[in-house]
């Protein structure tokens, strides 16, 4: 067991590094670029929302996971903007390295699992990663033609790229997006794109959460995380630890969750556990996400909206399986990464192992007590060391 843990930790704290990798994308604010982490939330949110325009033969679900995986290799290669002047099959080449050293890190049955699945997506043969390939092709667009201030040569990568790139698809299976894309650059067709519109607006407002810094900082220690990055890097933790839950869940159901349960935080903000906190400090910050989770989830059409309010309900009563596990692996990441940056959020809030036992350990042993004892066994050399037992 522990030299299973060993392996898949290791793939995990690896994958953080993708989070300094950064596109030629900017947030919808326009402030800063995106990196690759957020971008990879973002479009599992896309795959999640745009499910009514994928075919009958289309598993989302297999879709989302692959948009989890398909930047990864950025981490070794670099992100390379389709505006770049290069060779192209060498890319390729490289990102083939990069993904079997990169999933080599996992037990070898989750290393041909997730290795396979990252190679279907490449292909795009398949119905699930043809329409992963669309989501892919329509998040930078409209993240560009939505911007508070796009750059003009932003614009004119978009509009070439609906001009015969790659995005050119779109017409014949997405009819919708292009010629929405299209309308926002001054060239209405006049084609019903209302039902796509209907999700925009909920998508555009999601990329907030890109915005809402954490109290938790990278393994590298050069920044704190954000809840958009973090929440994609613990869909990767509950993937990969899954096996370690303590009652059987569904994990696409898990995913779901944690795509989901930290996007109140965009009106809420996030509140760190280890701050100062009491009754009614907590009884606050619940009034004001369950504000949020009604605004937010409201944006969507109510077949689409209801059902994910339900989902982020379940995750925050934290009473059915997956809603436990879900919660559990929402505690473990940060104490790896506070591991891993020389104590981090510890530091600042002057934490001692028995109050992480309580207000971490406690939860984590809800639902996947095997991994608490393994991370537990990692972190108490440094409380020892530092006289924070």
């Amino acid at each position: 067991m522990s030299a299973r843990l060993d392996a898949q930790f290791a793939f995990l704290l690896e994958a953080d590094k993708l989070r300094g990798v950064e596109r030629q994308n900017l947030v919808l604010d326009c402030s800063r670029c995106e990196n690759s982490a957020e971008h990879s939330w973002h479009l599992a949110l896309y795959a999640l929302v745009l499910a009514p325009f994928a075919g009958p033969e289309v598993n989302v679900f297999r879709a989302i996971r692959m948009l989890l995986l398909h930047d990864l290799v950025e981490i070794d290669t670099g992100d390379h903007p389709i505006t770049d002047d290069v060779d192209w099959e060498a890319v390729a080449i490289s990102e083939q390295t990069a993904a079997k050293r990169l999933f080599a890190l996992l037990p070898a049955d989750q290393e041909a699992e997730f290795l396979a699945l990252w190679q279907e997506f490449e292909k795009a043969e398949s119905p699930d990663a043809r329409f992963a390939k669309q989501v892919d092709h329509c998040q930078p667009i409209f993240q560009t033609l939505y911007g508070a201030k796009p750059l003009d040569w932003h614009v004119e990568v978009v509009r070439q790229n609906l001009n015969g790139g790659r995005a050119a698809t779109l017409e014949q299976d997405f009819p919708q997006a292009f010629h929405h894309a299209l309308s926002l650059l001054g060239k209405d067709s006049g084609f019903d794109c209302g039902p796509l519109t209907a999700r925009l607006g909920f998508l555009n407002e999601a990329d907030q959460l890109k915005l809402v810094i954490r109290a938790s900082k990278l393994g590298d220690g050069s920044r704190h995380e954000n809840s958009a990055e973090h929440s994609w890097h613990i869909m990767l933790y509950a993937w990969v630890l899954a096996e370690h839950s303590v009652a059987e869940i569904d994990v696409d159901r898990v995913l779901q969750m944690l795509l989901l349960h930290d996007l109140v935080e965009v009106d809420a903000g996030d509140t760190p556990i280890h701050g100062v906190t009491g009754p009614e400090v907590l009884q606050a910050k619940a009034e004001a996400e369950t504000a949020a989770a009604i605004r937010l989830f409201g944006l969507l059409p109510q077949e689409q909206g209801k059902p994910m309010l339900a989902i982020w309900e379940e995750f925050e009563a934290a009473e059915s399986p997956d809603a436990v596990f879900s919660k559990s692996i929402d505690r473990v990441q940060p104490v790896l990464l506070n591991l891993l940056n020389g104590g981090g959020s510890w530091v600042d809030y002057n934490v001692s192992l028995p109050q992480l036992d309580t207000r971490v350990g406690d939860k984590v042993n809800r639902g996947a007590p095997d991994v608490w004892t393994y991370v537990r066994a990692r972190i108490e050399p440094w409380f020892r060391e530092t006289g924070r037992l």
